[in-house]
């Protein structure tokens, strides 16, 4: 029977002829003879007659033989079969074996049992539902929030730790980590091409153009926001930072922006890209904005580093100055601080100096009430031994010839002094004091007896000064 004519066959006689030519075909291959074995060229006996070289021809094969491949590769035949049995053995299905009588051994089947076939199909599916249900465990690391959704809703949130939720399609999970700082940065874009102006290049209040590049970091606070309420949460910090930023250069100067208020720039811009941010709901906040460089368009850029050298010479010249002031003011205060000192002492001294002549003219004043002439005369003495005490030379006039009398006081004064050299020398005293005329002085109170000679004079003016200690003792 032709293939074609078994293939044209009625259904009825279908069965019974394929059963028939399978049994042939396990009979050709138990016997040994395999087609691969025809038309293998891998085959290392190719070409050579198998009985050949002395071997035993297998025109009869041993029964009790296992029918293989004789040395060569295993064929996916016999590995199938091996397969087989092991399946069967381990659902319980006995190995064909002897039927007794000396009826050969029946030979293993090439598939399964059906009852074999369900029981290992059970194991499959339970071996799945296991790996199934253990899908569900996931571990969140320290610093990270996980959020669960159920049928695409939103179930709960967890910290870290090792957790399980229904595998899906029934539940999912998203680890966020809200611990990380995150960071963007903004105005570092291409030009603008209705402008052909960088994209961070922005307008002043002052109508001038400023180039602000700056940074933005930040760090999630809100997982169900930063999640379900924006599409793309760090782009929107992106495009909130611009616009912040924008706005607040807007309402400030160039001279501002460049020199004088950059922390404070971006202390706004933080304030309202926040502000923005919170008005959307992202459950970001922003850490710190920090400007990386501001500066003017190129093309007067060499300007502005003039402009910018003047202001650092004006910052050398106002520290030289401050600091020549922390050194001249402090001298100046403490000079000052001494000098008023000084007329402070100055005016106590003068004050006191004046109270004591006060007091000594009021003790003067009663004795001249009680004798005007003897206070006249010490008065008189005294002045004149304070006058010439402070000289050296004395020239005494007589005023009845015009005779000068030359004193040596000062060689006088170093005879004494050599002579006692261990008393203390008092100031000098004229040795004769005459008064002269009241018509040549003038200033010079008149003396009581103006015609004694000179040493007349010096022996009265002697006894004079006695007396008049004597009576200063008594007044005081």
């Amino acid at each position: 029977m032709t293939p074609s004519r078994f293939l044209r066959a009625s259904p009825s006689t279908q069965a019974p002829r394929a059963r028939l030519l399978r049994l042939s075909w396990q009979r050709v291959r138990s016997l040994g003879w395999r087609p691969s074995r025809l038309f293998n060229l891998n085959d290392p006996r190719w070409g050579k007659d198998e009985g050949a070289g002395g071997q035993q021809s297998n025109n009869n094969p041993d029964p009790n033989r296992r029918p293989g491949n004789q040395g060569g590769p295993p064929d996916l035949d016999e590995l199938w079969r091996d397969f087989n049995r092991k399946l069967n053995g381990l659902f319980g299905k006995k190995r064909g074996g002897g039927n007794g009588g000396g009826m050969p051994p029946q030979r293993p089947d090439l598939y399964p049992s059906a009852k074999g076939m369900g029981v290992g199909f059970i194991v499959l599916i339970l071996i799945g539902v296991l790996g199934w249900l253990g899908s569900g465990f996931f571990i969140v690391q320290e610093g990270q929030q996980a959020a669960v959704t159920r049928f695409g809703k939103l179930a709960y949130i967890t910290d870290a730790g090792f957790h399980w939720r229904l595998p899906y399609p029934f539940e999912a999970d998203e680890i966020v980590n809200v611990s990380q700082v995150r960071s963007v940065e903004v105005g570092r874009g291409g030009e603008v091409r209705a402008t052909g102006l960088p994209e961070s290049a922005m307008l002043t209040e002052d109508e001038n153009i400023v180039d602000v590049r700056f940074a933005v970091q930040y760090r999630i606070d809100n997982v169900v926001d930063y999640l379900y309420n924006n599409r793309s949460p760090d782009d929107a910090v992106s495009q909130a930072a611009e616009t912040a930023v924008r706005e607040v250069v807007g309402n400030k100067t160039l001279d501002y922006v460049l020199y004088e208020g950059r922390e404070q720039v971006a202390s706004d811009v933080q304030a309202l890209t926040q502000k923005i941010l919170d008005r959307y709901k992202t459950g970001i906040v922003i850490t710190t904005v920090t400007l990386q460089n501001v500066q003017p368009p190129e093309q007067v850029q060499a300007a502005f580093d003039d402009a910018i050298k003047a202001g650092q010479d004006r910052e050398r010249l106002k520290n030289e100055a401050q600091a020549y002031a922390n050194n001249v003011i402090p001298r100046a205060q403490g000079t000052a601080s001494r000098l008023i000192q000084d007329a402070e002492a100055y005016k106590a001294q003068v004050v006191a100096q004046a109270q004591g002549d006060t007091s000594r003219f009021d003790l003067i004043l009663q004795q001249y009430e009680k004798a005007p002439q003897v206070t006249r005369e010490r008065m008189y003495l005294q002045t004149m031994q304070d006058i010439l005490s402070n000289v050296s030379k004395v020239m005494v006039d007589s005023r009845n010839n015009n005779n000068l009398l030359y004193l040596p006081l000062d060689k006088l004064l170093q005879q004494s002094a050599a002579k006692t050299p261990s008393a203390t020398v008092a100031p000098a005293a004229p040795t004769a004091v005459p008064a002269l005329p009241a018509a040549s002085t003038g200033a010079a109170p008149a003396a009581p007896d103006s015609s004694a000679s000179a040493s007349g004079v010096s022996s009265s003016s002697s006894s004079r000064t006695s007396r008049d200690t004597l009576r200063e003792r008594n007044f005081q």
